[in-house]
């Protein structure tokens, strides 16, 4: 049905569905927008060694690159997707990529650390916004249940593989040419997803708010800025600074003036609590939150294992990532029409016990290991499981998202990925830092293989926990109801509260 049919546009309640060509242009602007946020959280990681030198950095401020992005990005993630819901998907998604192209340019110009930090923190702001917009118009744009599937399968497909594929893209760039170009790239993406948007993207009633919760929006901002400083913090300094429990504290007593405020004055709610008495939201925010926990935390540590240990130059690094990525999208491919033939519940625990045995085999490598004998295997093992459950989770969350609320969902998801990152690394620095660093040389390599491997065991402890959770509570979907079809009451959580 297209949009010029007569008989749903003449009901208010009915929203006219896309014709397939635009809905084509629809998943193809939000894949370009996803994989421009998610490329910016790994493309910069390889070229902090040149940032450093050509910009005077500190060494304990060269951190502040990465962490800018991240501190904004996680604080804003959902204030973003309810921002979107109220202003419209299409003015966000033009907004949102704007910021992004202006503020990679003035990072690619920076001549003072100052000025490339405060772009940083640009980015993140424009990807708090695109990061849930771009799953939120998915949602709204693909209404029955195979289509949703297919659709949502591809985008977390690209959202997957857009990670490994940053690596080895920074490290092409930064070689190559020079480290500003890790930020000059995004401009091309940013004027591909410009015109995508002004082709296809719209705005519908149903995907309107009428207003926004301005108390809730700065409360929630607040409390997730302050716990991912916190978890910062806590990784760079330890777990007993100042820094790190002031900012703990203050997550802490924002938060809970949050969920009150949400309960009982907000008239139109910021976050519905009422959607987590469906069982596949929160079982799919709490499993994410181990899975960011997991992958954010195993590409850092298997980026420092291949230039630390195997003193790999960054562009080798980023090529070492490729099996990496080819197991990602392979596990992407296959989880759709597993989790039509087998459930949700099999197919999500399955991935995220691969991605359990994967990062074991990870902490068995040592300092006498090479890529093929040590690195390659884990990568596989470990990649197909991620393009498994990456697809499965994303899938349980949307399935029955009402159109209204596709901001909220995507915020709540993005956000619980990104907590779980950041949580990972914090636990994890910590872990891998642990014991004194012996002096001779072959020995300081051995206590850095060791170290990395330590991380790597708490990392499958994460997948096989998150397995738990998703075998013993995920509901066991093979398909969601087509448009018209009565959805079980359990996935749809209608309750107001």
């Amino acid at each position: 049905m297209t949009e010029s049919t007569p008989s749903t546009a003449q009901d208010p309640a009915v929203e006219p569905v896309p014709d397939k060509a635009r809905t084509g242009l629809i998943l193809a602007t939000a894949c370009v927008a996803q994989v421009m946020v998610v490329l910016d959280v790994s493309v910069v990681n390889v070229a902090l060694p040149s940032i450093a030198s050509d910009l005077g950095f500190a060494a304990s401020g060269l951190s502040w690159v990465v962490n800018a992005y991240t501190l904004v990005f996680g604080g804003l993630l959902l204030l973003g997707g309810r921002f979107a819901d109220f202003v419209g998907h299409r003015r966000a998604m033009f907004l949102g990529l704007t910021v992004f192209g202006v503020t990679s340019v003035i990072g690619g110009l920076a001549q003072t650390p100052g000025q490339l930090v405060a772009a940083r923190a640009g980015q993140g702001l424009a990807g708090a916004l695109l990061a849930p917009l771009s799953l939120a118009i998915i949602m709204v744009t693909f209404r029955d249940g195979p289509s949703r599937s297919r659709a949502v399968g591809v985008w977390a497909m690209v959202a997957a593989a857009g990670s490994a594929l940053g690596v080895l893209l920074g490290g092409l760039l930064t070689q190559w040419l020079s480290w500003r170009w890790v930020l000059f790239v995004n401009v091309p993406i940013v004027l591909v997803g410009l015109v995508l948007a002004w082709l296809s993207v719209r705005d519908t009633h149903m995907t309107r708010i009428r207003a926004l919760d301005l108390p809730g929006a700065f409360l929630v901002t607040v409390a997730v800025t302050a716990l991912v400083n916190g978890l910062i913090r806590a990784g760079e300094h330890g777990w007993g600074t100042t820094g790190a429990l002031l900012s703990f504290a203050v997550a802490a007593v924002t938060g809970a003036l949050f969920a009150l405020w949400e309960l009982r004055s907000a008239t139109q709610p910021l976050v519905r609590f009422g959607v987590f008495r469906a069982r596949a939201v929160w079982v799919a925010n709490l499993v994410v939150l181990f899975i960011g926990a997991a992958t954010v935390a195993g590409f850092y540590f298997a980026s420092l294992f291949l230039q630390n240990v195997l003193h790999y130059s960054p562009l080798r690094a980023g090529a070492a990532f490729l099996p990496f990525c080819a197991g990602t999208i392979a596990g992407s491919m296959l989880s759709g029409r597993l989790t039509a033939r087998f459930g949700t519940r099999v197919v999500l625990s399955t991935g995220l016990a691969l991605g359990a045995a994967g990062m074991l085999l990870f902490g068995r490598m040592d300092s006498d290991s090479t890529f093929t004998n040590g690195f390659l295997l884990p990568s596989l093992v470990a990649s197909t499981g991620v393009g498994l459950c990456m697809v499965a989770n994303t899938s349980l969350a949307t399935t029955q998202a009402a159109p209204h609320e596709a901001g909220l969902i995507s915020g709540l998801i993005n956000a619980a990925r990104q907590i779980g990152g950041s949580l990972g690394l914090a636990i994890l620095t910590t872990v891998a830092a642990a014991g004194t660093a012996p002096a001779s040389p072959a020995a300081h390599l051995r206590h850095l293989a060791d170290g990395y491997g330590r991380a790597f065991y708490v990392t499958a402890a994460f997948c096989a926990v998150a397995a738990v959770i998703a075998g013993t509570c995920a509901p066991g979907i093979r398909r969601t109801p087509r448009s018209g079809e009565e959805a079980p009451a359990e996935a749809l959580g209608t309750s107001t509260g």
